[in-house]
């Protein structure tokens, strides 16, 4: 038996069997939190909400110190709207408890899906864990955060921050962990387990393809690339404000940012000139080339610009700027894969380009979707519906933000778009879900269906609430195991006849001896891992 144990602990096991004790106390968390009333799961959430809105701050400085990325101020902003601005939102909304439609005769049950995955980026780091934590109490469900190991210390203390206080708040122990020491065999163990029901996936594009491929359903979002389009009948004013705020918002690492302007030829100047009275720095013809070089030298963006000021990437090309510049606007002449700066940028630089009219503006943002960030988000400026149809029907964009910002209106922050850090990208993305990710992407329903046959009336389900008459289920799972012909936690099967004795006896004492070299591993592991 030690010598079993050892080996499980031993080195790069060590993190997977601990990984595994942490997936099997979410199970039995999340089957005891599946019976919670709403009354109960409101005051939970609440409190891990409150909780995170007091440190909504200090995490964020803390996620900048660690990972270099963003703005404090934008940072704390979004931790706040993801803390108690979120469960403001979705306050009064009940998912947990049985819907009666009496005119179709169909009784709803709320099913929680059980042990969520849940993983989370860098660039959005603790607004990330607020949304996905709340989103999985809200539901019932028990959550494991696999945070990005750029931004493991700011993820786990906000996971903490959050578990902490459901628990005082009522919650079972255990409903919310966290990874402390992420890995990507760790990671993908975890993803393929069977405890895990499903994955909420926010990060690269590679870990979101790892994500689909576990063989546990999985919610998983694809990268933007935002075009943005300002036509002739635009306030150019407005527009440029708005653009500006949006693509400097926490130096635009929120996927939604816009990733190139398109400016109708009639009011191209006049934008760009409000754009620079807003802070946007238009860089020479000449400067082009060293900021290209800067961002895409390599043939990939550079990581370590990501989310940094734009005039530390002015600095980093050569280019002169004042040091309260706040987006670097770069001119171009075409978007495809052979101009890189027509690409996702995860900081506060924007091509610039000019069509001679709305048309030819449709179908240059229509070849940038195309190229990159299908399905995902797309803006524009106008005061023509038709142009706002003909652009939203051209584009495989699946969120049209008109005359609003981008960053915070595809997420639903000034719009009325469901408020969300994880963006659906549907089929056009290859994502699972088309919309904003919220807690109804997080339960199941199961339905009871009387026949449409006016002669066969429906039962009455007044006072009936789900579950609350069985009684709690042995240990807190869900199902007995099974093992052979006797089930786990049943009593043994009387023999029929003399004969059958001794075979039912050996069974049984099969039985008694698996669970109890199930209960002594479990048992050392736990010392073990304590130690």
């Amino acid at each position: 038996m030690t010598a079993i144990v050892a080996e499980l602990l031993a080195g790069a096991k060590r993190p997977i069997g601990r990984a595994d004790q942490m997936l099997d106390v979410a199970e039995w968390a999340a089957a005891a939190y599946a019976r919670f009333d709403h009354r109960a799961v409101d005051a939970i959430v609440c409190a891990a909400a409150e909780a995170g809105h007091a440190k909504a701050a200090a995490l964020a400085e803390a996620a900048v110190k660690e990972t270099g990325f963003g703005v404090v101020a934008h940072k704390t902003l979004k931790n706040q709207m993801t803390s108690r601005g979120l469960y403001e939102h979705y306050r009064g909304q009940d998912f947990c408890s049985k819907r009666v439609r009496a005119a179709d005769k169909v009784v709803e049950l709320p099913r929680p899906a059980g042990v969520v995955f849940a993983l989370t980026p860098s660039t959005n780091p603790v607004c990330t864990v607020y949304f996905k934590v709340l989103l999985a109490l809200m539901t019932r469900n028990a959550i494991v955060v696999s945070p990005h190991p750029l931004a493991k210390e700011c993820s786990a203390e906000a996971a903490r921050t959050m578990a902490e206080a459901a628990e005082r708040a009522g919650a079972p122990a255990g409903v919310v962990q966290v990874i402390d020491e992420p890995n990507l065999a760790l990671v993908e163990h975890v993803m393929a387990s069977p405890r895990v029901q499903v994955i909420l996936a926010t990060g690269g594009a590679p870990m979101v393809r790892a994500a689909y491929g576990s063989g546990n359903p999985a919610i998983g979002v694809g990268p933007g690339n935002a075009p943005v389009l300002v036509d002739a009948t635009a306030d150019a004013d407005a527009a440029a404000r708005r653009i500006v705020e949006s693509k400097s918002f926490d130096n635009s690492v929120l996927c939604t940012n816009e990733s190139v302007v398109i400016a109708e030829e009639a009011v191209s100047d006049k934008l760009a000139a409000a754009m620079a009275r807003y802070g946007a720095v238009m860089v020479k013809d000449d400067e082009v080339a060293p900021l290209r070089q800067a961002l895409f030298g390599a043939g990939t963006f550079a990581v370590d610009l990501l989310g940094r000021s734009a005039a530390t990437i002015a600095q980093r090309a050569g280019v002169r700027v004042p040091a309260s510049a706040k987006v670097l606007l770069a001119p171009i002449d075409r978007v495809g894969l052979d101009e890189p700066l027509s690409r996702e940028k995860l900081c506060p630089v924007l091509g610039f380009i000019r069509v001679p009219h709305a048309r030819a503006g449709i179908s240059m943002a229509r070849a940038l979707v195309r190229m990159a960030g299908a399905g995902h988000s797309a803006a524009i400026h106008s005061r023509s519906s038709e142009t706002v149809m003909a652009f939203a029907s051209a584009l495989r964009s699946l969120r049209i933000v008109v005359n609003a910002p981008c960053s915070q209106g595809a997420a639903g922050y000034g719009t009325h778009l469901a408020p969300s850090f994880t963006i659906g990208t549907g089929f056009f993305g290859r994502s699972s879900v088309g919309e904003n990710i919220g807690p109804e992407h997080l339960i199941n329903w199961t339905r009871i269906a009387y026949p449409d046959d006016a002669s066969e009336p429906m039962g009455d389900f007044a006072g009936l609430e789900p579950w609350t008459s069985l009684g709690p289920l042995a240990g807190g799972r869900e199902a007995p195991m099974s093992l052979g012909v006797l089930q786990e936690g049943a009593p043994p099967r009387a023999p029929k006849t003399a004969h059958a004795a001794p075979r039912a006896a050996a069974i049984d004492e099969m039985a008694v001896l698996r669970e109890e070299i199930r209960r002594l591993v479990q048992d050392e592991l736990r010392r073990a891992l304590r130690s």
